[in-house]
């Protein structure tokens, strides 16, 4: 049997950065918990790493629109001076754009 490590979020777009050979787009997904009797909303910003046909669709996407991202989770670790340290990617393996957001956008 595979062992598989997958992520899939549902949220709104607040920037993307478009490097060499990837894209890096930051969502937002709320979540509500309860803080002294009273419901808050957390907002959680997820970097995901896309690459190939997923930086063509993410070429579509702008800040606010609602996207639904599905992938996978690496971790990886490299030395630096101060010691190891460990990351944790998420790569998109599906990106669609779901809702435009607002167009009064800056």
């Amino acid at each position: 049997m595979q062992n598989i490590a997958e992520f899939r979020i549902i949220g709104r777009v607040g920037k993307i950065t478009e490097h060499d050979k990837v894209t890096k787009v930051n969502v937002a997904a709320n979540y509500n918990r309860q803080e002294h009797g009273e419901w808050v909303t957390d907002t959680h910003w997820n970097e995901v790493t896309l690459f190939g046909k997923q930086i063509e669709r993410a070429a579509k996407a702008q800040k606010g629109d609602l996207v639904h991202i599905a992938g996978r989770v690496r971790q990886n670790s490299y030395d630096t001076a101060e010691g190891r340290r460990y990351t944790v990617e998420l790569i998109a393996d599906g990106f669609a754009v779901l809702a435009k957001g607002s167009e009064d956008r800056d």
